[in-house]
């Protein structure tokens, strides 16, 4: 079985800005500020569209440039984790749980791109 993209998310220094910049450009809605993955600053998207996967934007914390990621949908975000260190990558964060049942972590591919991972929820 395969492990799908689920969500999508950009976080950098000025998240108003950037939602702003995103419902003018391609009318997605924004939804209001909540606490997101360790970011006060932070809210969920929806592209409107029916279609395709939803997402959040975020403000970086301090001394972070931010990212924009996607995150892949795992059964075990720990072991996924390890699996990712053994073929390369490193670990960025987590696994952090986040209200819903969910449970999330970030790393960083061979190349420097960053990654989600997110278990729990709907795949």
């Amino acid at each position: 079985m395969g492990n799908p993209v689920m969500y999508f998310e950009i976080v950098g220094k000025d998240a108003p800005k950037v939602r702003a910049f995103f419902a003018e450009a391609f009318g997605w809605k924004i939804g209001d500020l909540g606490p997101g993955p360790g970011l006060p600053d932070y809210t969920q998207v929806d592209t409107a569209t029916g279609a395709g996967i939803n997402g959040g934007i975020g403000s970086s914390p301090e001394g972070y440039d931010g990212h924009v990621t996607f995150y892949i949908h795992v059964d075990d975000v720990a072991a996924t984790l390890d699996a990712v260190e053994k073929c390369g990558g490193t670990r960025m964060m987590g696994p952090d749980p986040i209200p819903g049942g969910m449970v999330i972590a970030l790393f960083r591919d061979p190349a420097g791109n960053t990654i989600g991972l997110v278990s729990g929820g709907a795949a």
